[in-house]
């Protein structure tokens, strides 16, 4: 899978992040979250991220 980096809280490295794959969907970089009392699969994770990022992207038309 290739990540196009669309929005993020720093230049780089480790910080929620959000990008597109060039399988036509979005990747979210943040902090895993495991104190929601939901059943994920083993194979899914639940991340938390800022909502001005979401903003930030929409804002700016990178979807």
């Amino acid at each position: 899978m290739r990540l196009t980096r669309l929005v993020g809280e720093c230049d780089g490295g480790e910080c929620p992040t959000i990008y597109r794959t060039d399988r036509g969907t979005l990747a979210f970089q943040g902090e895993r979250i495991t104190d929601h009392g939901i059943r994920v699969p083993e194979h899914e994770a639940m991340v938390e991220i800022p909502v001005e990022l979401i903003r930030r992207t929409i804002r700016d038309k990178l979807i």
